[in-house]
């Protein structure tokens, strides 16, 4: 009997995985087959976005749960989309209408901390509605940080998004934050099902060629409208949080050219930042290259101005400036700047100023221009990938 059974559990299969079998072949398609795709490079890098598609999808399906709900971190350096702020550690829990939620935490030390209630889901024809937006400084904090609210989910919501903003790498710390549903506290989950397996790896194949999609098609609606090698004047972001504003746009350079963005330093917001995003829609590699700098990581010269070089090749005759950033054999790619958690509204008086130039006449965009000392640019890429290790472990 023993043996008959084990043979009938050894020969039993249900073919649940078939959804996820064919979108992940209808996503390497997708993905081999971009329209941007020139290089090699780029090709590489869709593979890798793939892997991390496939990492969200599994996620999403298996690891989200409505009736005993946490927080995740479905982007990362691992997984990347949306033009992923290379700053910023995101966590989401899904909800369910009508159901009352508390969420505890301990205030960290970071920039911004901000929360957001999202109905439906970005898709490649639509965005997702913000239902709810606020930052920290709505909390009530005890005297070591620590705070408590209580959410009833209204009618469309489906997401609550957890950034947490880091200004200065080096010095700025995680809190903690936790989510719970106290009518479904001390019970345990359901028993598995076949039906519920098998509609996990069907959510988790529709999940995976959604977002790739999405993420093809968002871009067209914001930054590819606006003309090449120009940023907008700073607006708050669409669908975005109600204290943030930014700056979009799009870059295409030669290898011996380069753009400088030139914007004010803002002291009415705890965060401002710049970064490059490939032509995938996501963040570049900002561990191991200096693809993005926030105000407390870059060289404001005297007059209140922070001065950006973005190019391939570091200009004044090879020797790195503070304030370069490397586009990292991307011709072709998107532009963003954030403000965060402001004070005031920004005006255009705020916003990047952008010159494109050949590399050779950089120099004299640089009235003040700093170059780094023998050794200084592998210092400032070691406490990059220091900071990033700090973050995801902490």
């Amino acid at each position: 009997m023993t043996q008959q059974m084990a043979t009938q559990g050894s020969s039993a299969a249900y073919g649940l995985t078939e959804p996820l079998q064919k979108a992940i072949a209808e996503a390497e398609e997708l993905i081999a087959n971009a329209p941007f795709i020139r290089t090699e490079q780029d090709r590489l890098e869709g593979y890798e976005y793939l892997s991390g598609r496939i990492r969200m999808a599994m996620q999403t399906a298996f690891d989200y749960d409505l009736e005993q709900p946490l927080f995740m971190n479905p982007t990362h350096q691992f997984s990347k989309q949306g033009l992923d702020n290379p700053d910023a550690i995101y966590l989401s829990a899904y909800l369910r209408e009508d159901v009352e939620y508390v969420v505890r935490g301990r205030r960290g030390t970071s920039a911004d901390l901000s929360f957001q209630v999202m109905g439906g889901a970005y898709t490649a024809d639509s965005a997702a509605t913000s239902l709810m937006a606020f930052d920290d400084r709505k909390l009530q904090l005890d005297d070591d940080g620590r705070f408590e609210f209580t959410y009833t989910a209204e009618p469309g919501a489906k997401t609550l998004i957890v950034r947490e903003v880091f200004n200065d790498w080096d010095t700025e710390t995680r809190g903690t934050i936790t989510i719970e549903r106290p009518d479904t506290l001390g019970k345990p989950r359901r028993p598995l099902a076949q039906e519920v397996m098998r509609k996990k790896y069907e959510v988790a194949a529709r999940s995976l060629t959604g977002s790739i999609q999405t993420w093809f098609a968002f871009p067209q609606f914001f930054q590819y409208k606006e003309p090449v090698n120009t940023l907008t004047v700073p607006a708050r972001t669409p669908g975005g949080l109600e204290s943030q504003f930014s700056s979009i746009g799009h870059y295409e350079l030669a290898d011996d050219e380069a753009l400088v963005v030139e914007v004010p330093r803002c002291d009415d917001c705890s965060y401002q930042a710049i970064q490059i995003g490939s032509d995938w829609y996501a963040s570049t590699d900002y561990e191991t290259h200096q693809t993005s700098l926030t105000k407390a990581q870059a060289v404001t010269d005297p007059d209140g101005v922070m001065r950006f070089v973005i190019s391939e090749r570091p200009p004044l005759d090879g020797a790195p400036i503070a304030n370069w950033l490397e586009t990292t054999g991307h011709r072709t790619g998107s532009l963003m700047l954030r403000w965060q958690r402001l004070e005031r509204d920004l005006t255009a008086a705020d916003g990047p100023v952008v010159h494109k130039v050949p590399l050779a006449d950089v120099a004299g965009l640089l009235p003040h221009g700093e170059t780094l000392s023998p050794g200084g640019y592998e210092d400032r890429i070691t406490a990059r990938q220091r900071s990033v290790a700090r973050r995801m472990l902490s």
